[in-house]
């Protein structure tokens, strides 16, 4: 009779709300005073006690709030996403206080006792970030050892290539295809010249002196380009009917995922010279690309072998009885739905790709965090390796949050559900 008497219900709300309510409120009240006015509300309780005392009482509010159907959008949509069980509201409540307790000194280190001006690790005062690291090795960051005076190319190629892909999206369809033609086929060798030099009145800067953020896009963009559509054609190949191509395709995929990355970029760039002729010389650079496009692409193959397992037969049988071959079916009726299944999938492993580019780093690459990592060793900055590896992860984060908001605006601008 008394746990009856305590379920909430809907004809208790009056009751049951604002003491919820207030439960709730006192809760976090106490955490907040408690972390940002050093203030107790709860300390006249043994320490222990009122350490977890508002964990107890938010619990307790939101026991006391969670009304079905309760007519209140707010408190349904409440209950439905964070409250739904006791468990989630302790583990709601559990992380909630957990990030409140934690905002007060990352804001201290991050901002507040942070360093922003000075041009040497002594203008670094106090227990905050010394962001006067980044500031000094910026441009080191950006561009590894490329030189200065011509930095100016490594920023026409972006410029370039950002502005081609923008007015893709809004040339007429017609003119479309042939902007994607040239960005696949025509820009890679404009670009790789412009950076490179050596003609044209260009100077000549190795491979090596690339680095910085810069070569990560670099690496980044020509592996997604490459990645993709071989990931297409092994999938393919594995389903083909062909016992040599279906094997050849197993056996490509199998080898590639059953190794680690690493060792496959070691093997790149330092074993597969010793198998070459005397005299044949294959730049670094590109032996890392094609490992790492190689190493995707397998990944990739699986991701869309998914979406096509995907489809009804009957999808394959439709395309047949309409005259079309092999490579007009997959194309035109397979390869579009399959796609549209798998594009989280997909997404995934262009995730995983860009964030895998710091290896490159074992084999003499220095992209963004190899950057960090020489910036760190400099006898003038020993030990500001926690600011420079907190703005690598806050880049990589932009730019997997970027990608990935694109996957799920293409998803629903794709989605064919009502």
């Amino acid at each position: 009779m008394i746990l009856n008497n305590l379920k909430p219900t809907k004809e208790k709300i009056n009751t049951f709300l604002p003491l919820g309510s207030a439960f709730v409120v006192f809760a976090f009240l106490d955490v907040l005073t408690n972390t940002f006015l050093n203030y107790n509300l709860t300390g006249f309780l043994p320490q222990s006690l009122s350490y977890f005392f508002p964990l107890l009482l938010g619990y307790i509010g939101l026991y006391l709030i969670r009304i079905e159907l309760s007519g209140i959008r707010f408190l349904d949509r409440l209950n439905k996403n964070i409250n739904s069980s006791n468990f989630n509201a302790f583990l709601t409540l559990l992380i909630l206080f957990i990030i409140i307790k934690a905002i007060s000194p990352l804001m201290n280190w991050l901002v507040l006792e942070a360093n922003f001006t000075g041009s040497s690790k002594d203008d670094c005062t106090g227990n905050g970030a010394c962001w006067v690291f980044i500031k000094v090795w910026f441009n080191r960051l950006m561009y590894g050892l490329y030189p200065d005076v011509e930095q100016w190319r490594v920023n026409s190629a972006f410029i370039l290539l950002f502005a081609l892909v923008g007015i893709a999206f809004f040339v007429p369809q017609k003119i479309k295809k042939y902007f994607i033609i040239f960005l696949l086929f025509v820009y890679p060798f404009i670009g790789i010249k412009l950076l490179s030099g050596g003609s044209f009145g260009l100077t000549y800067v190795e491979t090596a002196a690339w680095g910085g953020l810069s070569l990560t896009f670099i690496i980044s963009a020509f592996a997604i380009l490459f990645c993709f559509p071989i990931g297409v054609f092994l999938a393919l190949g594995r389903r083909s009917s062909l016992p040599a191509i279906r094997y050849i395709s197993i056996g490509f995929i199998e080898l590639w995922r059953g190794v680690p990355l690493i060792t496959v970029l070691f093997m790149a760039a330092v074993m597969f010279p010793m198998f070459l002729p005397d005299g044949t010389f294959i730049d670094k650079l590109i032996r890392v690309l094609i490992a790492i496009t190689l190493f995707e692409a397998a990944y990739m193959a699986e991701v869309v072998r998914g979406g096509l397992q995907a489809l009804p037969k009957g999808q394959y049988e439709a395309a047949k009885s309409l005259g079309m071959g092999y490579w007009r079916m997959n194309m035109l009726i397979i390869l579009p739905q399959a796609l549209k299944l798998v594009i989280p999938g997909i997404a995934n492993t262009l995730l995983a790709l860009v964030k895998d580019t710091p290896l490159i780093f074992v084999v003499g690459l220095m992209e963004l965090a190899g950057m960090i990592g020489l910036a760190k060793t400099n006898p003038k900055w020993l030990g500001m390796a926690m600011e420079g590896y907190v703005f690598a992860g806050l880049v990589f984060w932009i730019i997997c949050y970027a990608m990935s908001r694109y996957s799920q605006n293409l998803e629903k601008k794709l989605s064919t559900e009502r």
